[in-house]
């Protein structure tokens, strides 16, 4: 039996009929002529025994329009690829439909059995109808007498030089997998599904299947977006695209920072059979938790039940099986003051006092090896920091220590006999700095600091951490601002165990090839946002250094479900967003992007104007079509997109891939495969 790529090497799609035969072509059936040609529109003149005999001409069908030109002139073949839209009018329906009423008023049977009472000539003018087709492009022989697609008309003859073919199965299989470079079926591509027009499969079931192929670059490193109503199949054709990667990285020759290549080998992403070089990181923001956990609506149907061995699971909360999600807020100072800053209730504080504490700044100084006057600041900042996590009840392991460099003097006014610089308990610590800040605007340590070094011995950032500490605005005053006690709703977030911080470990099995599976499934809406931004931009800001110092990047998918409940909306501008981002620069760090959610119009525009592979299923309202017919030539299917049988309409999309001139209506395989 032949290989898909010995059978597509053997299509020719110019190949003659014997002469002497009616239609010049063999590669369809014959279904009609043009009566009217431009650039973009076809209208062809059909007849019903024609439709008949190529078992219909459905809405969305691929047709080719040969130039009929002499046997001889092979190197002039052309084939104009068309997709049926909507039926037209022909200059003669209006004289047709008056007969037609008039016999209509006579009662005169017209059917087209032997009980009809029309002539021959009649019902043969009956028959004739017209169809309306988008012109996609046109198939050619180039110099190397090979077939090439150009994406649009670079001259057309006129209207009755041209025979109109419905192709068969086994040309149709060429049109619809072309490549501009080498066939479908190699080791990179992957089948995902197959050709299907309708919803309606009285033709179709007897014909055979033309399958689809996706090629790996297709989808590494690029943006895909599926769109539909629940219940259409859009998860289903995550699973596809993630089973399409999974087998893609199985044929990786190399290991990401393990095999040694030269610098112009690292420049290139995939290997000459379309494979990529290095195994391809996936990881999943799991709204609903169906794929990192079984469950009854698609049984058998969780990725992690089918690749247990490379995926890695996290989530929110404790749950068996699952890596936390955690930060050791005592241990990963900068990380855990990002993530209190971040964090829904106080992000959005405008109180005097938080505004202060989210200004301060924890990062470790440059030189802080060398300049001592900056390490010290530097640590008290830190010391105060900690005692109001303390404060705010986040537990630290019992040998946890605090140092931090204070003179004699200042030693002796706030607790005569502790050292700090030595090493001081927790609970030592806080009762330390609340001391000091109960005198501090009126102890001669201080205030004689302040005239012999011309500034204060506690900067401001110190001073804004004091006041949480103690709350108090003011030195020696009274409670009067909530101070630490903000922190008490992130201290769910805090682990006290000693471990790799959860960003940087899933950066690092992406990085081995693995699949990771985030759980947001038992999360609200502010945290989910807040746990996907943060390991989104610790793999983008990974990337980037990678990409500047010339060290190869191997390709991460991100997979967003309900895409609504993260990204970015429809008006929304800033550019900064870290969605927006990975949209606009994440391929050329070969960061992919594959969102899936019910609305077109729920995605901002930079995400949308980014986006090169789109799967679209079922859409129910106009508004929706008219956001789609802004991209690519979707405009084709408005009609049949509103059209939708829950039964039988599963996995039914229309798909533009990077690799494909033209949109082409696929049912997507089942999920998992049979075998």
């Amino acid at each position: 039996m032949k290989s898909i790529i010995q059978q597509l090497t053997d299509i020719n799609l110019f190949k003659r009929k014997p002469e002497g035969e009616d239609v010049l072509w063999d590669t369809g059936l014959f279904v009609g002529r043009p009566f009217r040609l431009t650039y973009s529109r076809a209208e062809i003149l059909v007849a019903d025994a024609w439709k008949q005999r190529a078992k219909g001409i459905p809405q969305g069908c691929f047709l080719l329009a040969y130039y009929d030109n002499e046997l001889h002139d092979y190197k002039n073949a052309e084939a104009i690829l068309l997709r049926v839209v909507q039926p037209t009018r022909l200059p003669t329906d209006q004289e047709v439909i008056s007969s037609m009423v008039e016999y209509y008023k006579d009662d005169i049977r017209t059917g087209t059995n032997q009980r009809s009472q029309l002539d021959t000539f009649t019902r043969y003018e009956f028959s004739f109808s017209g169809l309306e087709c988008s012109v996609l492009g046109s198939f050619y022989i180039d110099e190397q007498d090979q077939t090439c697609f150009g994406a649009d008309l670079e001259n057309f003859y006129s209207a009755h030089n041209y025979s109109v073919i419905k192709p068969s199965p086994s040309y149709l299989i060429k049109i619809v997998n072309y490549r501009e470079h080498g066939s479908p079926g190699r080791s990179g591509d992957i089948k995902i599904g197959k050709v299907r027009y309708s919803s309606s499969r009285r033709f179709q079931q007897t014909e055979e299947e033309v399958p689809v192929y996706v090629q790996a670059p297709d989808f590494a490193g690029k943006r895909t977006a599926l769109f539909g109503m629940t219940r259409t199949g859009k998860s289903n054709t995550v699973k596809k695209i993630i089973q399409s990667c999974v087998e893609m990285s199985d044929n990786a020759p190399f290991q990401l920072d393990k095999d040694t290549e030269s610098p112009e080998e690292v420049l290139k992403p995939f290997t000459d059979e379309n494979n990529p070089k290095y195994p391809i990181g996936q990881i999943i923001f799991d709204i609903n938790g169906e794929y990192a956990n079984p469950n009854l609506q698609d049984k058998g149907t969780a990725i992690f039940d089918l690749y247990q061995n490379s995926t890695v699971r996290y989530s929110t909360v404790p749950k068996p099986g699952f890596l936390e999600m955690k930060v050791n807020f005592f241990e990963e100072v900068e990380n855990g003051f990002e993530l209190i800053r971040s964090y829904p209730k106080i992000a959005d504080d405008p109180s005097r006092f938080v505004v202060n504490f989210k200004s301060v700044d924890l990062n470790q100084p440059e030189d802080y090896a060398t300049n001592h006057s900056s390490s010290t600041r530097h640590d008290r900042r830190v010391a105060v920091y900690l005692c109001c996590l303390y404060r705010a009840g986040f537990k630290a392991s019992l040998k946890f220590k605090v140092k931090f460099n204070a003179n004699e003097k200042v030693r002796n006014a706030v607790s005569p006999g502790v050292d700090p610089s030595k090493g001081i308990t927790l609970e030592k610590c806080v009762d330390w700095w609340e001391s000091l800040w109960d005198i501090y605007d009126n102890d001669s340590a201080f205030t004689t600091y302040k005239q012999q070094k011309g500034h204060e011995w506690a900067d401001e950032d110190l001073k804004a951490l004091l006041v949480m500490l103690t709350r108090k605005s003011k030195s020696g005053g009274r409670a009067d601002c909530s101070g630490f006690r903000i922190l008490n709703p992130v201290r769910e977030q805090h682990t006290s165990t000693l471990q790799t911080p959860y960003d940087q470990d899933i950066l690092n099995k992406l990085r081995q090839g693995k699949i990771i599976i985030v759980d947001l499934s038992l999360g609200n809406p502010e945290i989910q946002a807040m746990f996907s931004e943060r390991i989104c931009r610790r793999i983008f800001t990974d990337a980037i250094a990678r990409f500047t110092s010339t060290r190869p990047n191997n390709f991460i998918q991100f997979y967003f479900e309900e895409a609504h409940n993260l990204f970015p909306k429809k008006e929304d501008r800033d550019l900064s967003q870290i969605y927006n981002r990975l949209a606009k620069e994440g391929a050329k760090f070969n960061l992919g992007l594959i969102y899936a959610t019910q609305e077109v119009s729920s995605i901002s525009s930079n995400i949308l104007k980014a986006t090169q592979n789109w799967f679209i299923s079922h859409l129910n309202n106009e508004d929706e079509i008219r956001e789609l017919r802004k991209y690519y030539d979707f405009s084709d299917f408005t009609e049949s997109l509103i059209r939708f049988s829950q039964d039988t309409d599963k996995g039914f999309v229309r798909m533009k891939t990077y690799s494909n001139p033209f949109v082409i209506p696929v049912q997507i395989d089942r999920f998992p495969p049979e075998n």
